[in-house]
């Protein structure tokens, strides 16, 4: 695993107001050690003004010695369904579209999180969660000792923007359902031990249930995604764009990536 200064992580984490997952019980207060980097550093570092590149480079990552997976991504697959994405037309979403969205990331990653779908700055760069969210997703990858492309898949219910009068939509249900197969496809090919889901649009997508649950009656508990014949847990968290609206679920949402982390750790796989 990913290794980095105590200091710099516990600083980092209590700017956001939350502590070590492993000394949640401790107020951050006691669990933060007396020398910490300037807070006006640590401030910058975990803005979701600062640029992915910018959010990590105070940290040091060590990656340790992986053994191989007997898992190996299956190109032609992947070929053949990221041509399926790029010439889409089965909705009317791709009458819009700039540019399809089908994700980003380690096609062999433990971990995949899921969004709703594309934004206006996804769809100008054909890439998942690069605006403001996305800047504040690679904070919390960077919490959790994880880094966007390492060990960890980035995608969206929907391919392409959903969008109304030139402004962001949520997708609705029958074009999440009518997306849902690629991504179907792409949990087959990734087989990711744990999926997060970043809202409730793409929770309830994954779980195939109504959008009339709230998202706090899904909150912390553990789901499981049938993907073939293996059942992956799924842990659902507050949407980066949510917590850049209400930054006081940041803390919620960091018990929530806990018990993903949690979860993994126990399941011994």
């Amino acid at each position: 695993m990913r290794t980095l200064d105590d200091a710099t992580r516990l600083a980092y984490l209590k700017e956001m107001g939350i502590t070590l997952w492993y000394q949640r019980g401790v107020p951050a207060d006691d669990a933060v050690p007396e020398a910490l980097p300037p807070a006006e550093s640590l401030s910058q570092a975990i803005s979701p003004d600062t640029s992915p590149s910018e959010t990590v480079s105070p940290v040091s990552f060590v990656q340790a010695d992986k053994t191989p997976s007997a898992d190996v991504p299956d190109t032609a697959a992947w070929d053949q369904l990221l041509d399926e994405i790029n010439h889409c037309q089965n909705c009317h979403l791709c009458q819009t579209r700039n540019r399809i969205v089908p994700g980003v990331g380690d096609r062999n990653a433990d971990w995949l999180f899921v969004g709703e779908g594309p934004g206006y700055f996804e769809d100008q760069q054909g890439e998942p969660f690069v605006g403001r969210s996305g800047k504040l997703l690679d904070n919390m990858l960077a919490g959790m000792l994880l880094k966007r492309g390492s060990n960890v898949y980035i995608a969206n219910i929907v391919k392409c923007r959903a969008s109304e009068a030139g402004k962001d939509r949520q997708p609705t249900e029958e074009e999440s359902a009518i997306c849902m197969p690629f991504l179907e496809r792409q949990i087959a090919l990734i087989k990711p031990k744990i999926i997060v889901a970043l809202g409730k649009t793409a929770a309830t997508a994954l779980l195939n249930t109504s959008r009339e649950n709230s998202l706090s009656s899904m909150r912390r508990k553990i789901h499981y995604y049938q993907s073939g014949d293996r059942q992956i847990p799924l842990v659902i968290t507050y949407h980066p764009s949510y917590l850049l609206r209400t930054p006081q679920g940041k803390q919620q949402a960091w018990e929530d990536l806990c018990m993903a982390m949690e979860t993994l750790e126990n399941s011994g796989v």
